[in-house]
């Protein structure tokens, strides 16, 4: 079982998951272990299972401003959390909770300033920081102009950017790929400074690059030194060693990890890692805690199981089969 032993949170009185953070908090972005972004990962109970091992900074999966516009908050008293639901629906787009406050970002795909600032709005109040996509190079981002799509739109960026810092009092930062070259990224960069962000986070790939292409950590390094706002470094951090040394190889003030963290969450603890069963177990119970929706929780599973076993096996075949999370436990 996990070292860490985890809080209960099975209940909470409503007052105090009305009681969120008010989102003029000032977020800090130095030496921080930061769990990136990762789309039907990102969820509340992974979120808390990140932050139990070791991140200082948790970032939620990202949420289309389209969506978002469409949800009102609720407070959940039966388990003590904040919803963000879609009306019509009724499917949680967003949730959150009282343990998370101040360490998570929820990262905003958007390819409009008032859109993005609508939606901003209702959410801002609930988070630590609002973050902008901008280096997802999937195609359904792409195509609806948000994601890596915005990299090559710097008038786009600057007024999405700015319309927010002049508008919220939470921090705002953005995330980004590098581009074709180290000095068009740094240009960018320099661009995206000045609409005063609070921090930039830089994924050393291209956007036609694949996941087993190494990472650039030398064109991080160009940008961390042209900047002076934080950086946070991400790209190929598997070993809880790879988080020095790609600090050094950089010069960025924090790290992010991606793939090191869905497979093994406990790569954030300076002890070691635990036992990816013990992991998987500790994500399971938090997933059931708070109610986390079954698709997610099985891709999830299934990403972690085909990273050190195999979805033939009997436990995989059991995750593929399974129906409600009950069915997981």
């Amino acid at each position: 079982m996990p070292r860490i032993k985890p809080k209960d949170f099975c209940c909470f009185a409503s007052t105090v998951a009305a009681n969120m953070p008010s989102g003029c908090q000032k977020m800090e972005y130095e030496d921080k272990l930061v769990l990136a972004p990762m789309v039907r990962v990102g969820t509340l109970p992974f979120r808390l299972l990140a932050a139990q091992y070791g991140a200082d900074i948790t970032y939620g999966e990202e949420i289309i401003d389209h969506k978002l516009v469409k949800c009102e908050r609720r407070i959940n008293e039966c388990i003590g959390c904040t919803d963000f639901v879609e009306r019509g629906t009724e499917n949680v787009v967003f949730r959150t909770c009282h343990e998370e406050a101040g360490r998570v970002v929820f990262q905003l795909g958007t390819s409009d300033a008032v859109r993005a600032l609508t939606s901003a709005e209702i959410v801002c109040k609930d988070v630590a920081a609002i973050d902008i996509n901008m280096g997802c190079p999937k195609s359904f981002s792409i195509s609806g102009g948000m994601g890596a799509a915005l990299l090559t739109k710097p008038e786009l960026i600057h007024d999405i950017m700015t319309t927010l810092k002049r508008n919220l009092t939470t921090p705002v930062t953005c995330k980004i790929r590098l581009l074709k070259s180290s000095q068009d990224t740094v240009e960018l960069a320099r661009q995206i400074e000045r609409t005063g962000i609070s921090a930039l986070a830089v994924h050393g790939r291209r956007v036609a690059d694949r996941p087993r292409d190494p990472a650039k950590w030398n064109e991080i390094a160009d940008v961390t030194a042209a900047l002076s706002i934080p950086v946070i470094a991400n790209g190929d951090v598997f070993e809880y060693e790879d988080i020095q040394r790609i600090k050094v190889a950089t010069g960025a003030s924090s790290v992010m990890v991606a793939r090191g963290a869905l497979w093994n969450a406990s790569i954030f603890c300076h002890e070691g890692k635990d036992a990816w069963e013990d992991v998987k177990r500790e994500y399971v119970r938090k997933s059931i805690l708070w109610d986390n929706d079954i698709k997610s929780t099985k891709h999830t599973l299934k990403e972690m199981i085909m990273h050190h076993s195999s979805l033939e096996l009997p436990e995989g075949k059991a995750v593929t089969r399974s129906e409600t999370l009950a069915d997981l436990a």
